[in-house]
């Protein structure tokens, strides 16, 4: 007989028999000690949410106690509901065995509060804040045959229709005028049009208008800098900053905060065509700057460069935060469980950090000096775009 000795992310199930209607029903129990803050907590309702649902459980209830709130940061209700949501979350649309009862099979939450520490609005903010994160999941999770560009320009316009928001997509020819070569040169390997996708969220009474820019490379073959086979199939995840853009944006069409949000994303895929860019290629940025290509696989950094000139010269907001799967570096740097991020305001920074801790996705800062700017300076007075390979371990 095993020991259950409560320790961080372990689990056990408890079987209770009721004698008369020889019902049995099935408990989670997790025990957590000094180790309780809001992301152990929010782990905990995850671990608990995933066997409930390979259960199948219809229904799960939580007790929320001033022991559990006097250990985190933010409403124990709130995070409790945000980790059994992430947790229950599946992927099964290509499953030959999920039917369309099963795909849209639901858990009802239900929570316990005596010493009335939370409320019914609080929990739901919950709800949303997990179902934005399992938008973006699901996004993700796409393979790049079913979501193509457009695909990401019809979800945006979902939600600007459901949410009252303003959507507008900018084709190629669209971007042409606007001087956006480097973005179009990214798209010219492959047969799918990119796009520039603008979803806008204003409330009356705001005061500040942030611009929010995600990447969304729909598949990322490296372009004639091909990648390496192994593991490329993972390359349809190079969308994941604007698939959490669109995740974001949904949660903020429900939660209405007192801002001006501008979310921009550029669209496409990355592959290596008859007309595709090619190493040593010198385009011209939406801002009039001469850019030097010395590796295709440094996409990403183009087309963001396009978007960001943009959003700040049409908009002039007074913050910019940019999503993106940017570089392999990153995960060589700071593992899978860090978010790299570079600022050039302090404030700011904190900001995101101190959202990033609470929300449990951890963000570290980078230097991000002066003097690397002679880094980027290129050999024909341009800026050069190069990608480094981090050889495996």
């Amino acid at each position: 007989m095993k020991v259950f000795t409560g320790k961080k992310d372990k689990s056990q199930h408890l079987f209770l028999v009721m004698q008369k209607s020889r019902k049995i029903f099935r408990r989670l129990v997790w025990v957590k000690k000094d180790e309780l803050d809001a992301e152990t907590l929010r782990r905990a309702a995850g671990k608990a949410g995933k066997m409930l649902t390979l259960l199948k459980a219809k229904k799960v209830g939580f007790v929320v106690t001033s022991l559990i709130q006097n250990a985190v940061e933010v409403d124990a209700g709130q995070v409790l509901v945000e980790g059994l949501t992430l947790g229950a979350y599946e992927f099964n649309t290509y499953k030959k065995s999920q039917n369309k009862k099963q795909n849209s099979r639901s858990i009802t939450i239900k929570c316990c509060d005596p010493e009335k520490l939370t409320s019914l609005k609080v929990l739901k903010k919950g709800k949303i804040r997990a179902d934005g994160t399992n938008l973006a999941r699901t996004l993700g999770n796409t393979p790049a045959n079913d979501l193509k560009p457009k695909d990401l320009a019809a979800e945006a316009k979902r939600i600007a229709v459901k949410y009252k928001m303003e959507c507008r997509v900018l084709e190629e020819k669209d971007m042409k005028k606007l001087g956006m070569e480097m973005l179009l040169g990214v798209s010219r390997g492959s047969r799918e049009p990119a796009k520039l996708i603008i979803l806008e969220y204003a409330h009356q009474q705001a005061k500040q208008t942030v611009a929010i820019v995600g990447k969304g490379v729909t598949f990322d073959s490296g372009g004639i800098s091909l990648k390496p086979g192994k593991n490329m199939d993972e390359m349809k995840f190079d969308m994941c900053g604007a698939a959490a853009v669109l995740g974001a944006m949904k949660v903020i069409g429900q939660v209405n905060p007192k801002l001006n949000i501008i979310a921009v994303i550029p669209t496409t895929e990355n592959m290596p065509g008859g007309d595709a860019q090619r190493p040593g290629d010198i385009v011209t940025a939406h801002n009039g700057k001469r850019v030097e290509i010395l590796n295709t696989d440094a996409e990403g950094r183009l087309i963001l460069g396009d978007a960001l000139s943009y959003v700040v010269k049409e908009y002039k907001p007074d913050a910019v935060i940019d999503l993106a799967t940017l570089t392999g570096a990153c995960v060589a740097a700071l593992g899978h469980l860090t978010t790299g991020a570079v600022s050039n305001n302090d404030a700011l920074m904190e900001q995101v950090r101190r959202a990033g801790k609470i929300s449990g996705d951890r963000v570290w800062q980078f230097p991000s000096f002066p003097e690397y700017g002679e880094s980027i300076k290129g050999n024909m007075q341009t800026c050069k775009i190069l990608a480094e390979v981090i050889p495996e371990s």
